[in-house]
Order: structure tokens, then sequence, then C-alpha cells
């Protein structure tokens, strides 16, 4: 497998298709899932001609599964390992999630020594996803507290069922795949437990008002106004203000998960943003 090592010791696994001198596009995925989870796009935008690079996070799917390092800034450094190791510039960077976040923690710190081209924020965290005095419309602390009691105590079958609102799966007239819930699980128990637990608290409580207002480049915010998971009017709607150059498209009826339900929109979609 392809890993680079951290300077605490981590192995951090990656993908890495494509000509190595096409534009590079980077994915970061979300919460508790995988660089598999981009397999959609990933193949789409390997078709297109570009270099499709995706990586684990620290503690999820084949990185190292350690109860270090739970940080925001540790991971968008773990990202940036990725970026030196393989000598990546001038790479869109696209995050679903928690994914979102890592990227906009990211692009922040980073982007100017990465030659960072574009940003890419689908249905993701930030600004802040727990409620708080600065987000009162945010997700109640008890919501969370159940997310990370779920993953400590009992994750194999909160995995399969939180498939149904990640998926929208529990609208009327959804088309359910039991493919699609099979592999999020799948990705899910590849990490530890312990690192998903802890990412729950990164996810929730990490905030990006800052982040987003020193990022340069051009942002796309992506986000279904069906989200279940991280509700459309105060992430998506919200953080495209806070941008000095941002585009929201916002997708009525769609779930968290549309990368993967409505992978042909979401491509379309991206490809337009990205040769823009």
């Amino acid at each position: 497998m392809a890993t680079i090592t951290t300077t605490d010791g981590i192995e951090i696994f990656y993908k890495d298709w494509g000509p190595k001198e096409a534009p590079p596009l980077f994915f970061h995925h979300g919460w508790p899932l995988s660089a598999d989870d981009w397999d959609s796009q990933m193949m789409f935008f390997l078709a297109q001609g570009f270099r499709v690079i995706a990586h684990d996070r620290r503690g999820h799917g084949r990185s190292t599964q350690t109860s270090e390092g739970h940080d925001m800034d540790t991971y968008a450094a773990d990202a940036a390992a990725v970026v030196d190791a393989l000598g990546l510039t001038g790479a869109v960077h696209i995050g679903h999630s928690t994914g979102g976040g890592e990227v906009t923690r990211y692009v922040a710190t980073y982007g100017p020594k990465h030659r960072v081209a574009k940003a890419v924020l689908i249905s993701a965290i930030r600004p802040t996803f727990m409620q708080s005095a600065r987000n009162p419309d945010g997700v109640p602390k008890a919501v969370v507290d159940g997310i990370r009691d779920g993953t400590a105590n009992h994750r194999s079958q909160f995995y399969q069922d939180i498939t149904i609102p990640f998926y929208g799966f529990n609208r009327e007239g959804a088309v359910v795949s039991q493919g699609i819930r099979d592999n999020w699980w799948r990705q899910g128990m590849m990490g530890a437990a312990i690192a998903q637990w802890e990412c729950v608290r990164v996810l929730s409580e990490t905030e990006f008002f800052d982040d987003l207002a020193a990022i340069e480049v051009p942002v796309l915010v992506m986000h279904g106004e069906d989200d279940q998971i991280c509700p459309f009017t105060t992430t998506g709607a919200r953080s495209v203000k806070l941008v000095k150059d941002g585009r929201l498209i916002s997708y009525p009826g769609l779930p968290h998960g549309m990368p993967t339900t409505h992978a042909d929109i979401i491509n379309r979609d991206l490809l337009a943003f990205i040769q823009s």
C-alpha cells in the first residue's frame, strides 16, 4: 500500500491515480469513512484526464489506528504531508462533510505554500456544526453526544442505522441501495473506534470562521437542501458568505451523501467549476 509517515510516526494511506503531469485533484473524505468514499468521483475525473489523489485520515480506513492527534490542525497537517510527499502544486482540494472542514483548515493554513488553485466544500461542517452561542441554530449537543455514544458502544449497528438519513433513504420515494449502505458500513468498520469517537468531537466543536475568511482562492460550496446531517441553512448557506470568492450551488431534495447517490449531478458541476 502507498503510505507516507508523519512527523509523529503515523502512516497515512493514500491513492494516487493518473498521469503525474496531469492537473491534480485532492479529495478529503468525511467521518467515519475513507478514501474509498470518493470512488465515483475519482473514476470520473480520472477518465477526464486528471490526476486524482485521496487519503485515509489518521485512525480511519487503512491509516494507522491511532488515538493521538485528533484535532483539525493535525488533520490538515497530515494532508499537507501527503501533498509534500507527492510534490503537488496547483491542486483543487475537494472535501465532503468533515473533509470539508479539513479542506477549509488546510487551504487557510497551507494554501499559499502549495499554490492551491481552488477549493470545493460539499455537504460540509463549516463554519461550525454544533449548537453554541455563536451558532444557535446548530446541531444540539444531545445529538452529537448520541453520535459519540453510538460510535463507542454499539458502532456496528449504529453505522448501519445512520446510513438511512445520511443518504436520504427515509424520504418518500427514495430508492434504497443496500450496496451503498453496506459500503458505508464497511468503510466505517475499517477504522479505529477511538479515532472515530474523537473525530466526532473535532467535527462538532471546531470553528472555521477565521479559516473561511482567510482563504484567497475561489471556493465552490455544494449542499443538499434536504441534508439531515449538516443542515443546509446553518452550514452551506452560511459559510459561502464568509469567503472572499465563493459560489453556492444548492440542490433541492438532495441528501448529505449526494456525491454517492447523485454522482452524475455532482461530478458535472464539479467539472464545470474546476474548468472555469
